[in-house]
Protein backbone atom coordinates (compact mmCIF):
# COMPACT_ATOMS: atom_id res chain seq x y z
CA UNK A 1 0.00 0.00 0.00
CA UNK A 2 1.27 3.45 -0.86
CA UNK A 3 -0.13 6.68 0.52
CA UNK A 4 -0.58 8.05 -3.01
CA UNK A 5 -3.41 5.65 -3.74
CA UNK A 6 -5.58 6.92 -0.90
CA UNK A 7 -8.47 9.27 -1.63
CA UNK A 8 -9.91 11.32 1.25
CA UNK A 9 -13.60 12.12 1.62
CA UNK A 10 -15.47 14.12 4.32
CA UNK A 11 -17.25 12.02 6.93
CA UNK A 12 -20.88 12.70 6.07
CA UNK A 13 -23.90 10.67 7.26
CA UNK A 14 -23.87 8.55 4.11
CA UNK A 15 -20.32 7.42 4.98
CA UNK A 16 -21.09 6.49 8.60
CA UNK A 17 -21.04 2.75 7.86
CA UNK A 18 -17.54 3.10 6.38
CA UNK A 19 -16.39 4.94 9.51
CA UNK A 20 -17.96 2.29 11.77
CA UNK A 21 -16.33 -0.51 9.79
CA UNK A 22 -12.92 1.20 9.98
CA UNK A 23 -13.23 1.72 13.75
CA UNK A 24 -14.52 -1.81 14.33
CA UNK A 25 -17.06 -3.05 16.86
CA UNK A 26 -15.15 -1.56 19.82
CA UNK A 27 -14.65 1.87 18.25
CA UNK A 28 -10.84 1.93 17.84
CA UNK A 29 -8.41 3.24 20.44
CA UNK A 30 -10.02 1.42 23.36
CA UNK A 31 -13.57 2.34 22.39
CA UNK A 32 -12.94 6.05 21.97
CA UNK A 33 -14.90 6.55 18.75
CA UNK A 34 -12.93 9.80 18.41
CA UNK A 35 -14.74 11.42 21.34
CA UNK A 36 -11.61 12.13 23.39
CA UNK A 37 -11.52 15.86 22.60
CA UNK A 38 -15.30 16.20 22.26
CA UNK A 39 -16.51 15.34 25.77
CA UNK A 40 -15.00 15.85 29.22
CA UNK A 41 -13.02 13.04 30.82
CA UNK A 42 -15.74 12.58 33.44
CA UNK A 43 -18.48 12.28 30.81
CA UNK A 44 -16.38 10.00 28.61
CA UNK A 45 -15.56 7.65 31.49
CA UNK A 46 -19.26 7.36 32.29
CA UNK A 47 -19.94 6.28 28.68
CA UNK A 48 -19.34 2.80 27.37
CA UNK A 49 -18.12 2.21 23.81
CA UNK A 50 -21.70 1.97 22.52
CA UNK A 51 -22.64 5.33 24.07
CA UNK A 52 -19.54 6.89 22.49
CA UNK A 53 -20.50 5.41 19.13
CA UNK A 54 -23.98 6.92 19.44
CA UNK A 55 -22.50 10.28 20.45
CA UNK A 56 -20.24 10.31 17.39
CA UNK A 57 -23.02 9.08 15.11
CA UNK A 58 -25.20 11.98 16.27
CA UNK A 59 -22.31 14.41 15.75
CA UNK A 60 -21.81 13.19 12.17
CA UNK A 61 -25.56 13.40 11.51
CA UNK A 62 -25.61 16.97 12.83
CA UNK A 63 -22.81 18.08 10.45
CA UNK A 64 -20.62 19.63 9.28
CA UNK A 65 -18.16 16.75 8.66
CA UNK A 66 -15.84 16.31 11.67
CA UNK A 67 -13.02 14.89 9.58
CA UNK A 68 -11.95 12.86 6.59
CA UNK A 69 -11.96 9.17 5.75
CA UNK A 70 -9.16 7.86 3.56
CA UNK A 71 -10.27 5.30 0.99
CA UNK A 72 -8.34 2.73 -0.99
CA UNK A 73 -10.12 0.44 -3.40
CA UNK A 74 -13.50 1.63 -2.11
CA UNK A 75 -12.67 0.71 1.50
CA UNK A 76 -12.06 3.20 4.33
CA UNK A 77 -8.55 2.61 5.67
CA UNK A 78 -7.69 5.85 7.48
CA UNK A 79 -9.21 8.71 9.46
CA UNK A 80 -8.16 12.23 10.38
CA UNK A 81 -10.24 14.47 12.65
CA UNK A 82 -10.04 18.04 11.38
CA UNK A 83 -12.29 21.02 11.96
CA UNK A 84 -12.73 24.25 13.89
CA UNK A 85 -11.26 24.37 17.39
CA UNK A 86 -14.72 25.29 18.65
CA UNK A 87 -15.88 21.76 17.79
CA UNK A 88 -13.33 20.27 20.22
CA UNK A 89 -14.00 21.69 23.70
CA UNK A 90 -11.45 19.45 25.43
CA UNK A 91 -8.74 20.50 22.95
CA UNK A 92 -9.34 24.06 24.14
CA UNK A 93 -9.31 23.33 27.86
CA UNK A 94 -6.90 25.60 29.77
CA UNK A 95 -5.50 22.44 31.41
CA UNK A 96 -4.32 20.84 28.17
CA UNK A 97 -1.11 21.16 26.17
CA UNK A 98 -3.25 21.94 23.11
CA UNK A 99 -4.92 25.00 24.65
CA UNK A 100 -5.07 28.01 22.30
CA UNK A 101 -2.45 30.72 22.26
CA UNK A 102 -5.16 33.38 22.55
CA UNK A 103 -8.53 32.72 24.24
CA UNK A 104 -10.44 33.97 21.18
CA UNK A 105 -8.86 31.21 19.04
CA UNK A 106 -11.08 28.68 20.84
CA UNK A 107 -14.21 30.17 19.27
CA UNK A 108 -12.85 31.66 16.04
CA UNK A 109 -14.41 29.64 13.16
CA UNK A 110 -11.28 30.26 11.07
CA UNK A 111 -8.92 28.60 13.57
CA UNK A 112 -8.95 24.86 12.93
CA UNK A 113 -7.26 21.84 14.48
CA UNK A 114 -6.01 18.45 13.33
CA UNK A 115 -6.52 16.51 16.53
CA UNK A 116 -6.59 12.76 15.76
CA UNK A 117 -5.52 10.14 13.27
CA UNK A 118 -6.55 6.51 13.11
CA UNK A 119 -5.27 3.74 10.89
CA UNK A 120 -5.53 0.02 11.57
CA UNK A 121 -2.25 -1.55 12.65
CA UNK A 122 -1.56 -2.95 9.16
CA UNK A 123 -1.68 0.56 7.66
CA UNK A 124 0.62 2.23 10.21
CA UNK A 125 4.21 3.16 9.50
CA UNK A 126 3.61 3.45 5.75
CA UNK A 127 3.30 7.21 5.27
CA UNK A 128 -0.48 7.31 5.58
CA UNK A 129 -0.38 10.16 8.10
CA UNK A 130 1.45 12.36 5.58
CA UNK A 131 -1.24 11.73 2.95
CA UNK A 132 -4.14 12.26 5.35
CA UNK A 133 -2.57 15.45 6.72
CA UNK A 134 -2.16 16.83 3.19
CA UNK A 135 -5.85 16.15 2.60
CA UNK A 136 -6.78 17.75 5.95
CA UNK A 137 -4.84 20.90 5.02
CA UNK A 138 -6.65 21.12 1.69
CA UNK A 139 -10.01 20.50 3.39
CA UNK A 140 -9.38 23.23 5.97
CA UNK A 141 -8.27 25.70 3.30
CA UNK A 142 -11.33 24.89 1.13
CA UNK A 143 -13.57 25.58 4.15
CA UNK A 144 -12.18 29.06 4.90
CA UNK A 145 -9.81 28.13 7.72
CA UNK A 146 -7.17 30.81 8.29
CA UNK A 147 -5.00 28.79 10.67
CA UNK A 148 -4.57 25.05 11.20
CA UNK A 149 -3.09 23.83 14.49
CA UNK A 150 -1.94 20.50 15.89
CA UNK A 151 -0.44 19.20 19.12
CA UNK A 152 1.49 16.10 18.03
CA UNK A 153 3.98 13.95 19.89
CA UNK A 154 7.72 14.07 19.27
CA UNK A 155 8.31 10.34 19.62
CA UNK A 156 6.92 7.08 20.91
CA UNK A 157 8.65 3.84 21.85
CA UNK A 158 7.27 2.15 18.73
CA UNK A 159 6.71 3.66 15.28
CA UNK A 160 3.28 2.01 15.08
CA UNK A 161 2.21 3.01 18.61
CA UNK A 162 -1.43 3.85 19.25
CA UNK A 163 -0.06 6.88 21.13
CA UNK A 164 0.49 8.46 17.73
CA UNK A 165 -3.24 9.17 17.43
CA UNK A 166 -2.31 12.86 17.79
CA UNK A 167 0.22 12.55 14.98
CA UNK A 168 3.98 12.73 14.86
CA UNK A 169 5.81 16.05 15.09
CA UNK A 170 7.89 15.00 12.06
CA UNK A 171 4.77 14.58 9.92
CA UNK A 172 3.59 18.10 10.76
CA UNK A 173 7.04 19.60 10.24
CA UNK A 174 7.20 17.98 6.79
CA UNK A 175 3.87 19.65 5.96
CA UNK A 176 5.17 23.10 6.92
CA UNK A 177 3.80 23.47 10.46
CA UNK A 178 5.92 25.47 12.91
CA UNK A 179 6.06 25.17 16.69
CA UNK A 180 4.34 28.07 18.45
CA UNK A 181 4.32 26.77 22.05
CA UNK A 182 5.55 23.86 24.16
CA UNK A 183 3.67 23.34 27.40
CA UNK A 184 4.99 19.81 27.97
CA UNK A 185 8.15 18.08 26.89
CA UNK A 186 7.57 16.18 23.68
CA UNK A 187 4.21 17.83 22.86
CA UNK A 188 4.57 21.02 20.78
CA UNK A 189 1.61 23.13 19.74
CA UNK A 190 2.17 23.64 16.01
CA UNK A 191 0.58 25.98 13.50
CA UNK A 192 0.23 26.37 9.76
CA UNK A 193 -0.98 29.68 8.34
CA UNK A 194 -3.35 28.98 5.46
CA UNK A 195 -3.91 32.53 4.23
Amino acid sequence: MTPEDVEARPLTPDRWDDFAMLFGPQGACYGCWCTYFRVSAKERQAMNADARRIFMHDRVAQGPPPGLLGYRGGQAIAWVQVGPRADLPQWNSPKTVSRPLAPEDATDPAVWAVSCFYMPRAARGKGMSHRMLAQAIAFARDNAARVLEACPIDRTKQSKSIGLYVGSTRVFEAAGFAEVARRKDGRPLMRLELR
